[in-house]
């Protein structure tokens, strides 16, 4: 998860956090800056899945965790356990001095004893920092992974075969909708029976060139009857006077939203024309309550 790649300059990039050996500065950095966007996202595609296997008559879903960095959303997706959860292990100053290895083993050994939700999930992960990707793996989080930068070129036969049997992307943060190459080469690979493609991009870094991809695919972007969540707080004022320009920029009213000090989003669903009926319909709820 990133708030979008480099060379843009919508948002600040915290590269240094994102292929650490372990997960601790990348949560920290997250809790520091007060993220809640996977806390609402996750709901939302929980309940996007239920309607899916529904439609489908899945039975145990398979994943991909688009830009998955260290598994939060297939975290949060797989077991019992809430964003301020995660972030309050991490604060542990028990952490602070222990090497790569141990905390693999510690968060391994307590992710084995964290109950599941149901459906039983098959998740593979994608990202372009292959540590980011090796602790997830090491720790339990992800049946696969592969650390590929689809921007550059085709999947490898390993994530193509992959990709061949997902279910349903997701993705929190922007990334998603702002990388459009890959987004196609990742549909190209998943076959005849496209998945459902949910993500959550921060309010004004939608992009047309997205949209255009996924149509191409025979999919049909909605916006989820979702109000506008937080994501994060702004680093600076000049990030902030950013995010107020690019959200009136894309037809949102940043009042009360941007203009307060955050960082909005909102979750986006991509299916083929109907598939699975209203959102408003869906056995599951789309809302969830604001993490404290």
């Amino acid at each position: 998860m990133s708030d979008q790649p480099q060379g843009e300059a919508f948002v600040t990039i915290f590269d240094d956090t994102y292929d650490q050996p372990d997960c601790r500065a990348y949560f920290r950095m997250m809790d520091r800056l007060g993220y809640r966007n996977q806390h609402h996202a996750v709901a939302a595609f929980r309940a996007g899945l239920g309607a899916l296997m529904a439609a489908r008559g899945i039975a145990r879903p398979r994943i991909l965790d688009f830009a998955s960095s260290y598994g939060i959303v297939t975290l949060l997706m797989r077991h019992e356990i809430t964003l301020g959860q995660v972030f309050a292990r991490y604060r542990d100053p028990a952490f602070d001095d222990l090497a790569p290895d141990e905390v693999i083993a510690r968060d391994r050994a307590w992710l084995g004893a964290l109950a599941r939700r149901a459906p039983p999930l098959h998740v593979s992960a994608l990202d372009i920092m292959p540590n980011a990707v090796a602790y997830g793996r090491a720790v339990g989080l992800f049946d696969e992974g592969f650390a590929e930068d689809l921007e550059a070129g085709a999947p490898s036969p390993g994530l193509a075969a992959a990709l061949g049997q997902v279910d349903m992307i997701v993705e929190c943060g922007s990334v998603a909708q702002l990388m459009p190459r890959a987004l196609d080469r990742v549909l190209a690979a998943c076959g005849p029976r496209k998945p459902w493609v949910m993500t959550s991009p921060i309010r004004g870094n939608e992009r047309a060139a997205a949209s255009g991809v996924l149509a191409r695919h025979g999919l049909v972007q909605e916006v989820l009857p979702v109000a506008p969540f937080v994501h994060r707080r702004f680093e600076d004022a000049g990030e902030q006077a950013r995010a107020i320009a690019n959200a009136r920029a894309a037809g949102h009213d940043p009042e009360g939203f941007e203009t307060a000090g955050n960082f909005h989003a909102q979750v986006l669903l991509a299916r083929p024309a109907g598939e699975g009926g209203d959102p408003r319909d869906w056995a599951q709820p789309l809302d969830i309550a604001p993490l404290p």
